[in-house]
């Protein structure tokens, strides 16, 4: 069958093309969504709100910050997921992003969604290393201490996670894969909960991140006997990485944007250099210490590949450590 298009009906098809990309280069034109799949108060809410403000800054519509909590941050995940394409709408997305589809892929439970298919990658803004932390008045000293302990009477360790099959307790199976010896995990609902019992000795030791440890460090109530980092801290210097205890593991928490897939890419490389300009201010520098953050500046190939390789290897760990979640 021939198909014949009048003068009228090419020239309109011929214009649509510098149309579209006009409206991408006059992109935004209305104000931006940032979901924080978290409730107010974290240090993703807090990383989220330091960040809207010069990325509003460089695009020049305001960027209003939206905490849809749930489900270890599921919830937030999919409404992004969900949502129009337009780069309008984010997601302050963070490791659980590629540890959910692994822990459901590897129990059999429907997957909620594919992080390298159902998103866009858009920059990732920075990462902390894993900190293996006890209580001030802990007679472990160091990494070795706790697992000579829980060598020595085997599962008489606890080590508290917020939750099962959530990072921090994929974490813990890691440790205990690459160190060869066993501990007894003990779930919370959220490190938060889990902090009291850490501090008075009901569980001996915890993986957490910088931003809730540095306080109880500070303070004298926590010591971190371990970072699971390439090489020791600036901010510590005198505690050694696992590697250099014994243990070769490196991991650690990452926090970066996303959107829906199927974002133009012209919006994409838009919001990406704006987020990188925001995240290099003077402002934001100066608070990524007290987050406990490094910077991290991967573009949306090199976070889309981060992602593919995370998720492959929380997998292993869940099929490995037999996890079911509760």
């Amino acid at each position: 069958m021939t198909i014949k298009l009048t003068r009228r009906a090419l020239a309109a098809a011929f214009s649509a093309v510098p149309f579209a990309a006009r409206a991408q280069a006059n992109w935004p034109t209305r104000p931006l969504r940032m979901i924080v799949p978290f409730a107010p108060g974290g240090g993703s809410d807090t990383l989220g709100r330091l960040l809207a403000t010069p990325l509003a800054a460089e695009l020049g519509q305001p960027v209003v910050v939206e905490n849809r909590a749930g489900a270890g941050s599921q919830i937030g995940a999919e409404a992004v997921m969900r949502s129009p394409p337009d780069g309008l709408t984010l997601l302050l997305g963070d490791t659980p992003l590629a540890t959910i589809p692994a822990v459901q892929a590897a129990t059999g439970q429907p997957v909620a969604f594919d992080t390298g298919r159902d998103f866009t990658p858009i920059a990732t803004l920075g990462v902390a290393p894993a900190l293996l932390v006890v209580a001030s008045n802990s007679p472990f000293r160091t990494t070795r201490d706790l697992l000579e302990a829980a060598r020595a009477r085997p599962e008489a360790v606890n080590v508290a996670s917020g939750g099962t099959a959530t990072s921090t307790h994929l974490m813990i199976e890691l440790l205990q894969m690459r160190s060869g010896v066993k501990v007894t995990h003990v779930p919370y609902r959220g490190t938060g909960a889990a902090l009291p019992d850490v501090l008075n000795g009901t569980v001996q030791a915890m993986i957490q991140a910088m931003a809730t440890a540095a306080p109880l460090v500070a303070a004298g109530q926590m010591r971190v006997i371990g970072v699971a980092a390439e090489q020791r801290l600036a901010s510590m210097p005198d505690v050694p990485t696992l590697r250099e205890q014994g243990v070769d593991l490196v991991a650690g928490f990452w926090w970066g944007v996303l959107g829906p897939a199927g974002i133009p890419a012209p919006i994409v490389e838009r919001l990406q250099q704006a987020i990188d300009k925001s995240m290099a201010t003077e402002a934001v520098q100066a608070r990524l210490p007290a987050l406990g953050l490094q910077r991290l500046q991967l573009g949306p190939d090199a976070f889309r590949t981060m992602l593919v390789n995370e998720t492959a290897r929380w997998r292993e760990v869940v099929t490995t450590a037999g996890i079911k979640p509760e």
